[in-house]
């Protein structure tokens, strides 16, 4: 490494504070009471459940989901015998994987020991600590007896990633490259460079997959691995040692189909390359350095397939593919082992997930371009959040159905939820929404129907089956984007594309849009212009006339200019006065709804009660009861400000419309949040807990407040919801992201016709589309 690099990397290890994680604690430490059910007495009552049923130590304790990362520091990465001490960073750093992926703990244990059979009376005494061991850089042949000694007296899983995670991923790396090169695993040649326990463990997962031991030739540093060679050969190797007059590398390439290096840089010289056989596959594994540079090989093969361990290069064959996930599905069935169906079912996991379009997620984490099944992208990228939703349910079922898992999984649907929360913030919240959307899935139109994120959100809600996408845009660019995409999105059967320029059905609106807007100052020709040119024209007068059900619109410019184009079009509720914004904001610790976030500068007191009530309605549908907060600088009547009267009579308003409500006011920010600091506040709130509904007196404060929070919480936005229209039409910001628009299309799905806050509509006169839009001006 450069030494800017260098001291970045020293940067990043050292500030903010020394190492890469901390412990925190998962439950309230705030009371005496606390204190006495956390520690004594109360731990007691934990322990005693735990001696009568050793079992229930997953229940009360974090051994279900915690991981012992463990080493010796004699093999580290590419430095070698560096010693326990050294290799922490390494370890803190596959902790820290193991969390970001699959939210598994961790604790990293560096053990000075380099003697195997002390070290394995270490670890194995670990074992009431841990639900799993990760053996990590230790060296062969040493890490074959430990692991094997260790896996039969320990009844957790032991598993040494350096071997069966490089297996794992780099078979599946195989799998997908024959399957391009059109080769059968069965039938092809394969030649090592490297013979040590990473090299071994490939070649057997290989061989358990298919490939036939006699085509195998391993070579290493003393050449090839012939019979006969080494008196005190291992087993392993012994197994693979070829009858044969051979001793270098390049001597046993001729006709060989796969190269397979995990050795040392440039072993592999560009110029034995054409003597393989026709369409090669190559992986050479080395690191920092591999064994020949993908440009040299394919200057004298064009027609191989490439991969390497780097990520600057196609093609990375990296374990955090594999570990995290295959430690999560062990994990969550109660494993006592990782076996070689497990092993197999991951296999076949990652494979399946690359022949599948990129994520959103993938294809921001590498510049905005994403990859597509081929040549140079033959296994998933490291930050595919799918990973953990194909790989640890294979590894689950694969360990229940070989016998291994203890607390077997009795819903698998319930399961790929409960791991989609963890891929995705909005998962738990946003649940009940998508279950209630694939009873009635609803036909949603997207007003930039060529749009990247469009498209990605279009194939989530047909995959999810909660929408039927009506895409707005020209049927060949659609096409072409989806085919650059690698998304598997038919145009004929899972989706209606509408062509503004040119569909007939767009042509027999254009009267009735005249009408909307011909009084507003807007010429018949600029009327037409608008209705074919500007999206959001024409997919709200597709919701009005009833071709779609709703609208999802804007995105690309700026939001009050797309709100202007469908209030014409969409009118209000005819009971509502106004029309108002809710956003919802997903944090670690629960969701938080705000009102009113884009639509109304100043809001009179009627107008908050009213947003109240129908902000609740739509906190519902998430499957929370809503507990409304309304928001001032002032506490329960400590200023007689303006804006606090105005919250003091919306309160009494809300109360007389909705007496069955959790609603209190007027309240500070920490007061709706602490239900303690409430109570030491007033004594007859009638709010409980945590307020999640938080009404603000004034835009300003909405969006300042909201916009502060999703920064410095980096949580996840859904919304802004449009209360009050009389069909769904939502308008996207510019940060709204794939997975935002799908969610909204859950929402949309979800929902009914739009909430009455409880009033009679001859109470309040309808409101015309001029009027809303001077009022959302």
């Amino acid at each position: 490494m450069d030494d800017n690099f260098r001291r970045a990397a020293l940067d990043y290890h050292r500030l903010p504070r020394p190492g890469k994680l901390t412990i925190e604690p998962t439950k309230r430490m705030a009371t005496q009471r606390d204190l006495a059910l956390a520690y004594s007495p109360g731990v007691a009552a934990a322990c005693e459940e735990i001696e009568r049923d050793a079992d229930k130590a997953r229940d009360y304790t974090a051994r279900g989901n915690l991981v012992a990362v463990i080493s010796n520091g004699t093999a580290v990465l590419g430095l070698g015998n560096i010693g326990p001490l050294a290799s922490k960073p390494v370890m803190e750093g596959k902790a820290v994987l193991f969390k970001k992926f699959a939210d598994v703990d961790v604790f990293d244990i560096e053990v000075a020991e380099s003697d195997p059979d002390r070290f394995i009376e270490v670890v194995a005494s670990l074992e009431p600590t841990f639900g799993a061991i990760n053996l990590e850089d230790i060296k062969a042949p040493e890490c074959f007896r430990i692991e094997q000694a260790l896996r039969q007296r320990m009844r957790i899983p032991v598993f040494h990633d350096d071997q069966h995670g490089t297996a794992i991923v780099a078979a599946a790396a195989i799998t997908n490259g024959l399957r391009l090169q059109d080769k059968r695993l069965d039938e092809v040649r394969l030649v090592t460079s490297g013979a040590g326990a990473a090299a071994l463990a490939c070649v057997d997962l290989l061989v358990a997959m298919g490939l036939k031991p006699g085509n195998v030739t391993l070579t290493d540093i003393k050449g090839v691995v012939y019979a006969g060679r080494d008196p005190d050969m291992a087993p392993n190797m012994a197994r693979y040692a070829r009858d044969t007059p051979k001793r270098r590398l390049e001597e046993v390439l001729d006709g060989v189909d796969v190269f397979l290096g995990l050795s040392a840089p440039r072993v592999l010289k560009a110029e034995w390359l054409p003597c393989m056989a026709p369409k090669p596959f190559i992986l050479a594994l080395a690191n920092p350095e591999p064994e020949i540079l993908p440009e040299l090989a394919r200057e004298a093969c064009p027609d191989a397939i490439i991969a390497t361990g780097r990520s600057d290069f196609p093609n990375q064959v990296n374990n955090v593919l594999c570990f995290p996930f295959i430690f999560r599905g062990a994990l969550d069935v109660g494993a006592r082992e990782i076996n070689e169906a497990m092993k197999l079912a991951a296999v076949e996991a990652i494979a399946s997930l690359a022949r599948l379009e990129a994520s959103e997620v993938v294809a921001s984490a590498y510049g905005g371009h994403a990859p597509v099944f081929g040549p140079d992208y033959i296994i998933p990228k490291p930050f595919d959040p799918r990973l953990i939703l194909h790989v640890a349910p294979a590894v689950a079922k694969a360990a229940m159905e070989s016998g291994v898992a203890e607390r077997p999984i009795a819903d698998f649907q319930r399961y790929r939820e409960d791991l989609d929360a963890v891929v995705y913030r909005s998962g738990q919240v946003m649940r009940p929404l998508f279950e209630a959307a694939r009873k009635a899935p609803k036909r949603i139109v997207y007003a930039e129907g060529a749009d990247e994120r469009t498209l990605r959100a279009a194939q989530a809600v047909v995959d999810d089956a909660i929408a039927r996408p009506i895409l707005l845009g020209r049927r060949d660019l659609i096409e072409k984007q989806l085919h650059i995409m690698g998304l598997r999105l038919d145009l004929d059967r899972d989706a209606e594309v509408i062509d503004p320029e040119t569909s007939p059905i767009i042509d027999a609106l254009e009267a009735e849009y005249r009408l909307l807007v011909g009084r507003r100052g807007v010429p018949l020709a600029a009327a037409d212009r608008e209705l074919r040119r500007r999206p959001t024209v024409a997919a709200s007068m597709l919701v009005r006339a009833g071709h779609a059900d709703a609208a999802v619109v804007g995105g690309l410019g700026s939001w009050w200019r797309q709100i202007r184009y469908v209030l014409p079009v969409i009118e209000p509720v005819t009971s509502i006065n106004r029309i108002y914004a809710l956003t919802a904001l997903i944090q670690g610790n629960g969701v938080l709804f705000f009102c009113d976030t884009h639509m109304i500068v100043d809001p009179t007191a009627e107008q908050i009660c009213e947003m109240t009530l129908l902000a609740a309605e739509t906190v519902r549908m998430f499957g929370l009861a809503p507990r409304a907060a309304l928001l001032s600088h002032s506490n329960f009547g400590s200023s007689d400000s303006q804006s606090a009267r105005k919250m003091r009579k919306a309160l009494k308003l809300i109360r007389a419309a909705a007496p069955e409500l959790e609603v209190d006011g007027e309240m500070q920010g920490d007061t709706a949040l602490s239900e303690s600091l409430r109570a030491r506040t007033v004594a007859d709130s009638r709010l409980s807990g945590s307020a999640n509904l938080l009404i603000m007196p004034s835009l300003d404060a909405a969006n300042i407040s909201f916009s502060l929070l999703k920064a410095a919480a980096e949580g996840l936005q859904v919304g802004p919801i449009l209360l009050g229209l009389s069909k769904p039409v939502h308008v996207l910001t510019q940060s709204t992201t794939a997975r935002g628009i799908a969610n909204l299309s859950a929402l949309i799905s979800a929902q009914q016709t739009c909430p009455d806050p409880g009033r009679d509509p001859s109470d309040v006169a309808p409101v015309s589309s001029e009027m809303a839009i001077q009022a959302a001006e």
